[in-house]
């Protein structure tokens, strides 16, 4: 891990860049289905796993790694979505998600090792 201020700036402007991503993909979708939050969440496993799999610069798993995949990519929202479906259609909506983000995750690793 590189502890150095460029380092931190990596993480920092890809988090911005994440973050605005993020927001883009709810305006485009509508956040109150949740399938932005599933999309967001599938699109950033599959990239996580093309990442790890290409092995890439330290510099670049700073900037798209730490930086943009884990602010595009969201957790709180994912629950804040499953309880807002209720007790049946969170557990599907949680079922889905994990099910979608391993098989992107695996994905993302097959491609990242064959690019």
């Amino acid at each position: 891990m590189e502890r150095t201020p460029l380092g931190f700036l990596l993480v920092a402007v890809g988090g911005f860049v994440g973050s605005v991503a993020r927001y883009g993909v709810d305006l485009a979708v509508g956040d109150a289905t949740g399938l932005g939050t599933l999309i967001v969440n599938v699109g950033g496993a599959l990239a996580l796993g093309i990442l790890v799999g290409r092995t890439t610069t330290t510099r670049t798993q700073l900037f798209v790694g730490a930086g943009a995949l884990s602010s595009f990519t969201t957790y709180s929202t994912f629950v804040g979505d499953a309880v807002a479906l209720g007790t049946a259609g969170g557990a599907a909506y949680v079922a889905a998600s994990y099910g979608a983000g391993f098989a992107g995750g695996a994905l993302g690793l097959l491609a990242g090792r064959r690019l």
